[in-house]
């Protein structure tokens, strides 16, 4: 298997935290692009993974809190810092939570406006246990996971789909309130379309470069199967067969139209809040959500080696993979597979595990660190 052609593939070579989640202060260098954190459940590993989360726009992946990431210990914030590599230039990043909740952003020690300034340094992505039930779980989870999609392509993608969710929920206060006013709904159903239309624009851009990488490499024998993917949603199918200016146009006039059916809902029925992620198992011609489990979790690996292969085309940076508890899903044949394709994939990976023999088929080229509780060792 040939490694993809980089451009860059920045690589974390220092971590700093303090007062975050179980860490009072931890300082670790590292050297390799496969880093193995393996210790007992609880020990911290996921935390180390979390943090570095924090370099991509939003919440992490845990989604949780910013509050919630202060060691309960501490002063009431946490600072997390990095030095990333890249084309032999070394940058420091920094995100960090004062006692009084004010977010801060730096990078080479400057303040900067927000997380997205980390993209023009390191993308990031990652794979959870708590993603397994992807595929059979609630569409808002899907539809989370598509903008995450757009996101590692796309810094700007979460700032439009965050101002997006406020319009919404903006109109439906005014539905709520019976505003007499019409002027105001119709600012607020033109400002819904117009961000509406470039969510679901940079969605379906996504996902039809994600399905035209898949079908270049697709492989029926391969442990991680090809992903059929859509999305069901009118306005994804409406922008595949009209202009993005006449599609907004009809969906200012739906929203205009559904008010009343919309307030007796309590929310907004129409628009890319409502569409969803179909995935097939490819080989299967089957819906992801009927297969198996241990299917589903191959699929959605597959899946993101194609998205963090999609990242390296599209952006030129080798994203940087946190996989939780990622090998102790797979047997041996399949788990050997899952190396071999990370380590073609040129970026730095972050893998955590309760059992250090699940790294053992990586041999010297991973960099083994024992997790222990408020600590991090390399073995």
């Amino acid at each position: 298997m040939m490694t993809l052609s980089t451009k860059s593939a920045p690589r974390v070579r220092r971590l700093t935290l303090s007062d975050f989640r179980s860490y009072a202060a931890l300082d670790c260098r590292f050297e390799s692009t496969m880093i193995a954190l393996f210790g007992e459940n609880g020990a911290g590993k996921t935390n180390l993974l979390e943090a570095l989360s924090l370099f991509s726009p939003g919440r992490g992946l845990r989604r949780a809190e910013l509050a919630e990431c202060a060691r309960r210990a501490g002063a009431g914030g946490f600072a997390v810092s990095i030095e990333v590599e890249a084309d032999g230039v070394t940058t420091q990043l920094g995100h960090g939570l004062t006692p009084s909740g004010e977010r801060l952003f730096r990078v080479d020690r400057m303040p900067v406006s927000s997380a997205r300034a980390f993209a023009d340094h390191v993308r990031v992505l990652w794979l959870t246990p708590a993603m397994d039930g992807l595929f059979s779980g609630a569409a808002g989870e899907r539809r989370r996971f598509l903008d995450r999609l757009a996101l590692g392509v796309d810094a700007e993608h979460g700032a439009r789909a965050n101002r997006l969710e406020r319009a919404l929920r903006n109109r439906n206060r005014l539905l709520e309130e019976g505003v007499a006013d019409r002027r105001w709904l119709d600012a607020a159903e033109q400002e819904i379309a117009a961000l509406g239309v470039a969510v679901a624009a940079a969605r379906r851009e996504t996902v039809s470069r994600l399905v035209a990488l898949i079908a270049a490499g697709r492989d029926d024998a391969s442990p991680f199967p090809w992903a059929e993917v859509t999305i069901e949603g009118e306005l994804e199918r409406r922008l595949a067969l009209e202009p993005a200016l006449a599609v907004e146009e009809w969906y200012r006039g739906e929203l205009a139209a559904s008010r009343r059916r919309d307030a007796a809902a309590g929310r907004t029925l129409i628009g890319p809040q409502a569409s969803d992620l179909a995935v097939r198992h490819g080989p299967k011609n089957e819906a992801a959500r009927a297969c198996s489990t241990g299917e589903q979790k191959a699929l959605l690996t597959g899946l993101t080696l194609a998205h963090a292969k999609l990242i390296n085309a599209m952006t030129g940076h080798a994203p940087i993979l946190l996989l939780d508890e990622i090998a102790a899903h797979f047997d041996v044949k399949r788990r050997e597979a899952l190396y071999a394709e990370l380590q073609a994939l040129g970026g730095q990976v972050w893998m955590t595990g309760a059992d250090p023999a699940l790294f053992a088929p990586l041999g010297k080229s991973a960099e083994p660190m024992l997790v222990t509780p408020g600590c991090a060792t390399h073995v």
